[in-house]
């Protein structure tokens, strides 16, 4: 698994995370990101999983800086999950 550029994220409450994009797309006019928490995508070398989310621009008054929410809507996730298998063909999703 290769390393990922980390991008600086802030929580609600104003925590600054990083966070590696594996991937995006955009889908009917929203961005989506699958991000980890980890520069190498938290990639298990005995088991061969990593552990990642799928986060979506959220609308923003100010264009300036993009916001991002967690999708936890399951048919969403399950939708996206399978446009992300695709374009990162070498890889199998399990969505938990």
């Amino acid at each position: 698994m290769k390393g990922f550029t980390m991008i600086p994220f802030y929580t609600e409450e104003g925590e600054k995370i990083e966070l590696a994009v594996l991937e995006q797309t955009r889908i009917n006019g929203v961005n989506y990101l699958l991000v980890s928490p980890s520069e190498d995508g938290n990639w298990d070398e005995e088991t061969e999983e990593a552990y990642a989310f799928i986060l979506k621009e959220k609308e923003s008054p100010s264009r300036e800086e993009s916001t991002y929410e967690e999708v936890t809507d399951e048919e969403e996730m399950m939708s996206i999950s399978k446009i992300f298998e695709q374009l990162m063909e070498d890889l199998d999703f399990e969505v938990e």
